[in-house]
């Protein structure tokens, strides 16, 4: 099975998530509708899309155009009924793609807040996987709505954290996918003014992340699971 990983930035990529696909027999193509050029191949040749993070918002179509090209790709997925996994940016423009608001959070989030799985997310196929509660590791300041149709999966105080659409698309606010190198490149390269102490957080999240990164590739495992399935022979 060939996998698209759909990114937006050379700094926000595949991770864990990438070993979980190759691990499991499987090759991950990267392509960003920033480099002004078509996919590798049509859309229907991938057994699944990962549609990752970035540092732009959800709604900077005036500041990135392709963004908007980027949701008719996104609202193509989803008639296509393709396996699609959302992280952090590519869950809010998955669900905006179907008609959900998207808009800044009442919080920024930054770090490792708890987040709790709904009923519905404990008997998820993808979601069910992990702990019912568990610290996540965060960076977004935009929130997103569920989707008409959709199913919370896993909220915190917040904001929802993660839904479902129909049998074939998810997304999570939080980033399953991130490892200890490209944190400590967000970190290191962040030019906001951040509220916490990025030595704090650089030690919280070296003595995090090897749990994390093990409940990300059991995540990202369900989901290709999922996929499998949906792409095995009748």
């Amino acid at each position: 099975m060939d996998v698209l990983a759909v990114i937006h930035g050379k700094s926000a990529r595949a991770g864990v998530f990438g070993d979980v696909v190759a691990e499991r027999g499987h090759r991950l193509e990267e392509w960003s509708l920033a480099w002004d050029t078509p996919p590798p191949r049509p859309l229907d040749a991938y057994g699944a899309v990962l549609v990752f993070g970035g540092a732009m918002h959800a709604d900077q179509d005036q500041h990135h155009p392709w963004l908007r090209e980027e949701g008719l790709v996104l609202q193509r997925l989803l008639d296509l009924h393709m396996p699609v996994f959302g992280i952090c940016l590519g869950a809010q423009l998955l669900a905006k793609a179907a008609q959900a608001p998207i808009g800044p959070a009442r919080e920024v989030e930054i770090g490792w807040p708890t987040v709790t799985l709904t009923e519905a997310g404990v008997e998820d196929p993808v979601l069910g996987r992990l702990p019912q509660s568990f610290e996540a590791f965060q960076w977004h300041y935009y929130e997103h709505g569920i989707p008409a149709g959709g199913v919370e999966l896993a909220r915190n105080d917040v904001c929802a954290q993660a839904f479902r659409l129909g049998e074939s698309a998810w997304g999570v606010q939080f980033h399953p996918e991130v490892t200890l190198l490209q944190l400590e490149g967000w970190i290191a390269e962040e030019d906001e003014p951040l509220p916490f102490d990025r030595e704090a957080l650089l030690a919280e999240t070296r003595e995090r992340i090897e749990t994390w990164n093990a409940l990300g590739r059991e995540l990202c495992g369900g989901f290709v699971e999922v996929a499998e399935r949906v792409g095995a022979p009748a």
